[in-house]
């Protein structure tokens, strides 16, 4: 199952890796960092888009 933080995080590694990618064709040190600063915190919410889906698969199952 697929949860909102998931998919924005996702979406924030995506947009991370273009900016960094674009940082460092251009040699624009700043937009590179904000790629990996927006990739780090994909990396993040995915994680707790993971912790979530286990958490309710948990009360799911506590449930039955």
């Amino acid at each position: 199952m697929t949860n909102k933080n998931t998919v924005k995080g996702v979406g924030n590694q995506v947009a991370g890796n273009t900016k960094e990618a674009a940082g460092k064709v251009t040699g624009n040190k700043k937009l590179e960092a904000e790629g990996r600063l927006q990739e780090l915190k994909g990396d993040a919410q995915r994680a707790a888009g993971k912790v979530e889906d286990k958490v309710k698969k948990s009360i799911d199952q506590n449930r039955k």
